[in-house]
């Protein structure tokens, strides 16, 4: 497994993994009230990851070879959906990172799926400035999948995988 570790600003309570084809990552459409609600739009070459905060957070990516064992129980909300790479590139950026100086994940060109895992989404201070709020994102060579949930918040999870 690669590890790699990112405090992106989470302008918009949002940030994003996309192909590196700018023109092929447009979620504009996708932010529906849906969206919004599970924390996760999803678009052609892009997924959008909504955040408890409007602050900078905490993310990691994992690439793993397969399909990781999660434990949903050690989370407080989990989600998945595929992605593109045409590329072989991922970018790893907050909506309003300069998107030239973004970070950029080199993988082989197909199609990931993506668990999202949220930790932490209610240690929020009460202003909601800090938080020990956290995204973990797993990505593993896949199928189109269309987005779910996985685990809801407030409940009891299965263990994935």
């Amino acid at each position: 497994m690669r590890e790699f570790y990112y405090n992106l600003f989470a302008d918009y309570y949002q940030f994003y993994l996309q192909d590196d084809d700018m023109s092929k990552g447009d979620l504009s459409d996708a932010w529906t009230s849906d969206a919004t609600d599970a924390l996760l739009a999803v678009a052609p070459h892009v997924i959008g990851v909504g955040t408890a905060r409007n602050m900078t957070v905490p993310v990691s990516v994992m690439l793993c070879e397969s399909r990781p064992n999660i434990s949903y129980n050690d989370w407080d909300y989990v989600t998945t959906a595929s992605l593109v790479i045409e590329t072989g590139r991922i970018v790893v950026a907050g909506c309003t990172d300069y998107f030239p100086e973004a970070a950029r994940i080199e993988v082989l060109p197909g199609t990931y799926e993506v668990i999202v895992c949220y930790g932490n989404l209610e240690d929020l201070s009460e202003d909601g400035l800090d938080g020990k709020d956290s995204y973990h994102l797993f990505v593993y060579p896949g199928h189109p999948i269309p987005p779910a949930i996985l685990k809801n918040r407030n409940q009891e999870g299965e263990d994935g995988g």
